[in-house]
C-alpha cells in the first residue's frame, strides 16, 4: 500500500509529539508512527523541569519539565500539562534498613517565584505517560492519531522527498506500506541507524540502574517527601545485609510517592550500583520486594509492579542530525546521563525548533538550506549539555560521593533559561559588539540580551481594551516583529516593509509606544499598536534609549535585534527565500 504525507515522524514520544503538534500549527500535514503496539505503562519520564518529581530528574523515566519546556507547552497551548504539573517533593535521606531521617533538603534550592521576564521560574513534575495524554489530545483536535505498531524499516531520498518502507501490525501480522513525504523526523533510533550518523560517545560499564515503578503501602514512610537511602559509597551498602546475593553492591535507592490511575499508594523506584544484578530484580518480582523491604526496615504490603527496567548510562550524540530531508531529534540525535532531568526536555526543544523550520520549508517560504541550522544550533548546546550531566552522573553515582544533599541538589542552570544560538549564522545583532561571548549552555544573564538568546516575557502591554503579556503573543506559527519607537508614525515604513510577509502569515507585527504615551485614535494597518504600560518591554529589550526591532522567532528565541529597516530586511534574507 502506498500513501502520502507531507512531514512522517517515527516516533511517538515526547519529542516526536511535540514536533507532530508544531507543524500541525503551522497547517503542515502529518504522520506520526510508533512501533510499541500500544501506548506505554507507567511514569515514564515524569520530569520536565518544568518542576519534576524527583526520580524524573534522576534517570529520565520520570523526566522533570524544565522552566524552558514549559515555555513551550505555553506556546502552543498545552495549559493542562501546566496545570496537572506538580512541585518538588523536600528530600528526606536515611540509612539503609531504617526510615530515621537524617536530613531534609530541597532539591531544587534554587527555584523562585514568577518574575516579569521568567513567568515559569521552577522545575515541575508531570508522568510521561499523562504528558503523552495530553499531546495526543492535541493532535487528535487537529486531526492527527498516532499510528500504533508500525515501523520504519528503511528509506530512500530524492530531491522532492523521502520514501518510507513501513512494518505494520494489522492486528494479526505485519504487512509492508510505503510513505512518501517531503520530510521524515527521527524520534527514535531506527532513523539515526538508516542515516548511518556516527554516534560518538561511551557507555558507563560500571554502573548501573535499576527503576520500576511499584503499589506498595508502608505506614512508616510519608509520602508528603521523597526518600533516598544510602549514602552513595560502598560503605553504605557494606554497613547493612541487603539481600546481598541479589545485589552485590548497591549505593543507592531512591524512592518518590506518584500518583497511579488515581491511586494513592504508587512510588517510583531507582536504585544504582556497580554490582546490581538487575536481570533478577527485573525478572523476579519476589526478588525485588525483598529488596525494597530490606531498604526501608518496616513492614511494607505489596500490591502491584508495573513498569520495570535497567540502563547503564551512555552519554552519545551523533555526528550531525540530519541529512538532506532526515532529520533525527531527542534520544535518536543524543543520549546521556538523566542525573540532570535534560533527557525529554533537550528532546522537545529539538522537535520544536526542527518543525518550525521546517513548516517554512515545507510552505516554499524558506530554502532548504535552513533545515542546515537545526545541527547548527542544537549541537553545541547539546555538546555542552552532556558534559554538564555527566560531570553531574560523577557526582551523584561515583563510588566517592560528597554529602547525599550536595550530590542531588540541582542548580539553575538545569532550567535552560540560558541556551542560546549567539553563535548562529541566521541571528542578527546590531547593538552588541564587544559582548563576551558566552556557552550556549549556560545560566541566564540578567544584565544583556543578544540575539539568539531566549525572548524574555513582559506583562502590561496595553491595547486600548486591555493587557497583554509578551507569552500571550509568541506563537509558534509565525515570527514576533517588536518596533519599539515614541513615534508611531515613524514605524510605518517597517510596518509597511513587513506587509508581504505578514500576509503570507510569517510575521506579527507589534508597535510598542513607551510608558505614558497616548493610544487613543491610534491605527496603523497591518500592526496592532501597545503602550508599555509598565515599562518591562523596553526594560527587558533594552529599548529605553533609543528605537529598535526585536524580532522573535516561532521557537521564542530572538532573532533579530537591529537599528531599522535595513537590519530587518537583511535578517529575513537569512530566513526566507529570496
Amino acid at each position: 500500500m502506498n500513501t502520502s504525507t507531507t512531514i512522517l515522524i517515527a516516533g511517538a514520544g515526547p519529542t516526536g509529539l511535540i514536533a507532530a503538534l508544531t507543524l500541525l500549527k503551522n497547517g503542515i500535514s502529518v504522520r506520526i508512527i510508533e512501533k510499541e503496539r500500544t501506548t506505554r505503562r507507567g511514569q515514564r519520564g515524569t520530569g520536565t523541569y518544568v518542576s519534576a518529581f524527583f526520580l524524573a530528574i534522576l534517570i529520565g523515566t520520570e523526566e522533570s519539565r524544565q522552566p524552558r519546556t514549559l515555555e513551550v507547552y505555553n506556546f502552543l497551548g498545552i495549559t493542562e500539562a501546566l496545570d496537572r504539573a506538580e512541585e518538588i517533593q523536600l528530600f528526606q535521606s536515611h540509612t539503609f534498613g531504617s526510615v530515621e531521617v537524617l536530613k531534609e533538603f530541597d532539591f531544587v534550592p534554587d527555584a523562585a517565584d514568577p518574575t516579569p521576564s521568567i513567568p515559569f521560574n521552577r522545575p515541575l513534575v508531570l508522568g510521561q505517560n499523562i504528558a503523552e495524554g495530553i499531546f495526543m489530545s492535541h493532535l487528535a483536535e487537529l486531526g492527527c492519531i498516532v499510528e500504533y505498531g508500525k515501523e520504519l524499516r528503511g528509506f530512500t531520498q530524492n530531491e522532492k522527498g523521502v520514501v518510507a518502507e513501513i512494518s505494520a501490525w494489522n492486528g494479526e501480522r505485519d504487512v509492508s506500506e510505503t510513505i512518501e513525504a517531503q520530510f521524515l523526523i527521527g524520534a527514535d533510533g531506527a532513523t539515526r541507524k538508516l542515516l548511518n550518523l556516527t554516534f560518538l560517545g561511551e557507555t558507563r560499564e560500571m554502573t548501573t540502574v535499576v527503576t520500576c515503578d511499584a503499589r506498595f503501602k508502608c505506614s512508616a514512610l510519608t509520602r508528603e517527601r521523597t526518600h533516598h537511602f544510602g549514602d552513595g559509597s560502598n560503605s553504605s551498602y557494606d554497613d547493612h545485609h541487603l539481600s546481598q546475593t541479589l545485589l552485590n553492591r548497591v549505593f543507592s535507592v531512591v524512592m518518590m510517592p506518584v500518583s497511579w490511575h488515581g491511586d494513592d499508594d504508587g512510588w517510583q523506584l531507582i536504585m544504582s550500583g556497580d554490582k546490581i544484578d538487575a536481570d533478577k530484580l527485573v525478572t523476579n518480582k519476589e526478588a525485588l520486594f525483598s529488596l525494597i523491604r530490606d531498604v526501608i526496615g518496616c513492614p511494607v504490603e505489596f500490591i502491584e509492579l508495573g513498569w520495570i527496567s535497567y540502563f547503564r548510562p551512555n552519554i552519545r550524540m551523533a555526528d550531525k542530525f540530519g541529512h538532506g530531508r532526515a532529520f533525527v531529534a531527542g534520544d535518536a540525535a543524543h543520549i546521556h546521563s538523566p542525573t540532570g532531568g535534560q533527557g525529554l526536555n533537550s528532546g522537545i526543544q529539538d522537535g520544536f525548533q526542527l518543525a518550525w523550520k521546517i513548516a517554512l520549508v515545507a510552505k516554499g517560504l524558506s530554502p532548504l538550506s535552513l533545515l542546515e541550522t537545526y545541527t547548527a544550533e542544537r549541537r553545541p548546546v547539546i555538546a555542552q549539555m552532556l558534559n554538564l550531566t555527566t560531570n553531574l552522573m560523577d557526582k551523584t553515582w561515583g563510588p566517592k560521593q560528597v554529602s547525599v544533599d550536595s550530590a542531588w541538589r540541582r542548580t539553575r542552570i538545569l532550567y535552560m533559561l540560558g541556551v542560546n544560538y549567539r553563535t548562529s549564522p541566521i541571528v542578527l545583532d546590531e547593538f552588541s559588539s564587544g559582548v563576551a561571548p558566552i556557552p550556549a549552555y549556560g545560566f541566564e544573564i540578567s544584565d544583556q540580551l543578544v540575539a539568539g538568546d531566549r525572548a524574555p516575557d513582559a506583562p502590561g502591554l496595553f491595547d486600548g481594551e486591555r493587557a497583554f503579556k509578551l507569552f500571550e503573543l509568541f506563537k509558534p506559527t509565525h515570527h514576533t516583529a517588536m518596533i519599539f519607537t515614541s513615534d508611531v508614525q515613524a514605524a510605518e515604513e517597517i510596518v509597511s516593509s513587513l506587509a508581504a510577509y505578514s500576509e503570507l502569515g510569517v510575521v506579527r507585527i507589534l508597535v510598542v509606544l513607551p510608558t505614558g504615551a497616548r493610544l487613543a485614535g491610534t491605527v496603523l494597518g497591518g500592526a496592532r499598536v501597545f503602550v508599555d504600560k509598565d515599562g518591562y518591554a523596553h526594560a527587558h529589550y533594552y529599548a529605553q534609549d533609543s528605537p529598535r526591532v526585536v524580532i522573535v522567532r516561532p521557537d521564542g528565541v530572538v532573532g533579530a535585534m537591529v537599528a531599522g529597516l535595513s537590519g530587518v530586511q537583511k535578517y529575513f534574507k537569512l530566513i526566507l527565500s529570496h
